[in-house]
């Protein structure tokens, strides 16, 4: 069986589920997720200018408005089960947890404790942070020790 730990901000899309879990083939994968709620991982600036860069600039303009703190924690526990539903639906295994603090400290912990084969890290763009290579997949690379697959969720959750 191929073990992933699979990071992600929102709730997976079905195009995301149907991709995540073809990527190699027939092989059972055992998937295990976490998820850092989008309020609670970059400041509203730098989720505004992404906003800008992607042409949405009615979402920028809503920022404020993004849920934070007990709130954020409440709809990434769903997004979350929301999640793990989707992935156990196509028969793979799937566990998964939310991120609250230190995000690539979380993954280097799991991907050692599952014995991960990979990872892979799926989020809306962010290009700021991609830029300055401070985006996940970029700080993973040097940190776990396993491939890290950087892929854009498929749609808005």
């Amino acid at each position: 069986m191929f073990t992933s730990v699979l990071m992600i901000e929102k709730a997976l899309t079905s195009a995301d589920v149907e991709f995540v879990t073809t990527l190699h083939g027939d092989e059972p994968v055992s998937f295990h997720v976490l998820l850092q709620p989008r309020g609670e991982q970059a400041d509203r600036l730098l989720r505004a200018i992404d906003d800008v860069a992607l042409g949405e600039l009615d979402e920028a303009v809503r920022e404020h408005e993004t849920p934070e703190g007990e709130e954020a924690r409440s709809m990434g526990e769903r997004a979350l089960e929301v999640s793990l539903q989707a992935l156990r639906a196509t028969g793979d295994t799937a566990d998964g947890r939310l991120v609250e603090d230190h995000p690539l400290d979380a993954l280097k912990t799991v991907v050692e404790e599952v014995g991960a084969d990979e990872v892979i890290v799926l989020t809306d763009p962010h290009y700021v942070e991609e830029f300055f290579h401070r985006d996940w997949a970029s700080r993973a690379r040097h940190k776990v020790g396993v491939p890290v697959l950087k892929l854009f969720s498929h749609s808005k959750a």
